[in-house]
């Protein structure tokens, strides 16, 4: 077991020792995406492992050390976190875990104090935290963020949002079922396989493999037929996570639907975009406004060709790009709301009805007050603006039935096959 050092506030650093034997444990969110970043920090050294576990008792062992007013991804990461300590598969003194940490003004950005707390009262006061976060909220000597590991992990954010892009368009209608899935799983093999040789992230490697991957996707036999289109949007945990929201993908499949998720590109594009605003109103340091500007443009050529790449193959659809959210919420919601989720989840909204993805479920853990004023708040004058968007607010927490969310959701599908008709 390495020697245990804390910081001024006692919590536990994860050192460059620990770096060497220790097992990091992160809750995974986009299985694509967390898939091909967990291989850029195991080429750099780290062993991490992605839990991909999904048991019902999970949210009772958070109910457990979590007060149940908290944010429901909350409960749900720190239950995931607890039930791996629990299950005997690893070793105790050598995990840490990791945790995303905002710094912003979000519950969200708290999760790491209450994991904290929560394995102080579970007994694992020998677990490391460490914070993965742009804003230089903490840091740990045997974890750093460094350029070469930011650029990688925007690679897979990009490759991630491009393959599940293609994956739930093609999967809708493909005649050999499974075709997707298996297409998926071989380009993140690809990916990580060139990230190990340390290619595959520049700007023009991202070009070539963006054409290579739009071109095998278009050669899956499909059957267009007419489907009902329906896309998913919400807080950023439960709108991804297949466990936070009780399988929806896999359930609107089963309902004969093609579904749309918005990719990850746009939501760190607004987070990125809120720090230099905040800047620019409030003051504070250059130095971050600068790596904020830069990042953000790189986010942007990035996103150039992501969209430039797909716009080649008219059989697939997209969303516009970030800076043309902008004005879809004018008059709707200020764009200085920036709180959680703010002002990008109903342009996200609207972006959806404008491609003709008209039926839409808000996604939200219950108590979420971001979640629920720029999402559940915005749809009654996101209707009147655009009669025909058919959107339904689910709320997601422990006591929330799946039944009662799935029936919500059929009678949201029988008012669209109704237009359809």
């Amino acid at each position: 077991m390495a020697k245990i050092k804390r910081g001024k506030n006692g919590r536990i650093i994860f050192t460059k020792e620990m770096k060497k034997d220790y097992t990091i444990l992160v809750p995974d969110m986009l299985p694509i995406h967390f898939e091909i970043m967990k291989y850029v920090f195991l080429n750099e050294g780290y062993k991490m492992e992605l839990l991909r576990t999904a048991n019902p008792d999970i949210k009772q062992l958070g109910l457990r050390y979590v007060h149940n007013d908290t944010c429901y991804p909350a409960l749900l990461v720190i239950g995931q976190f607890l039930d791996a300590l629990e299950s005997g598969k690893y070793d105790v003194d050598k995990t840490a875990l990791m945790i995303m940490q905002t710094g912003g003004g979000c519950r969200a950005s708290n999760y790491i104090h209450l994991l904290r707390k929560a394995l102080e009262k579970a007994g694992y006061n020998q677990v490391p935290v460490i914070s993965f976060n742009l804003s230089g909220v903490e840091f740990n000597s045997g974890f750093s963020l460094t350029y070469p590991i930011i650029r990688k992990c925007v690679a897979g954010v990009i490759y991630g949002d491009l393959l599940m892009l293609l994956g739930n368009q093609v999967k809708a209608y493909e005649i050999h079922k499974g075709d997707a899935d298996r297409l998926t799983g071989k380009w993140v093999d690809r990916i990580t396989e060139q990230f190990k040789h340390f290619s595959g992230f520049s700007l023009k490697a991202m070009k070539v493999n963006f054409d290579r991957i739009i071109a095998s996707f278009a050669r899956i036999p499909i059957n267009k037929i007419p489907k009902v289109r329906v896309g998913v949007v919400g807080e950023i945990y439960v709108k991804y996570a297949s466990f936070a929201n009780n399988n929806l993908e896999d359930f609107l499949a089963e309902q004969d639907c093609e579904v749309m998720v918005p990719g990850l590109l746009g939501f760190l594009m607004f987070k990125v975009d809120a720090r230099i605003q905040d800047v620019k109103l409030y003051g504070g340091s250059k130095a971050k406004l600068a790596a904020a500007t830069f990042l953000l443009d790189y986010f942007k050529k990035v996103e150039k060709a992501f969209m430039e790449a797909v716009d080649r193959y008219p059989v697939f659809t997209q969303l516009s790009c970030y800076e043309d959210t902008k004005p879809l919420v004018e008059g709707l919601i200020g764009v200085g709301n920036r709180m959680g989720e703010g002002w990008f989840l109903p342009a996200e909204m609207i972006e959806l009805v404008n491609h003709g993805y008209e039926n839409i479920v808000c996604t939200q853990p219950f108590g979420c007050l971001p979640t629920h004023v720029c999402g559940k708040g915005m749809i009654h004058r996101i209707k009147e603006l655009y009669p025909q968007a058919n959107i339904v607010p689910i709320d997601y927490d422990p006591g929330a039935t799946r039944v009662n969310q799935e029936n919500r959701i059929k009678l949201m599908l029988s008012v669209a096959r109704e237009a359809m008709e």
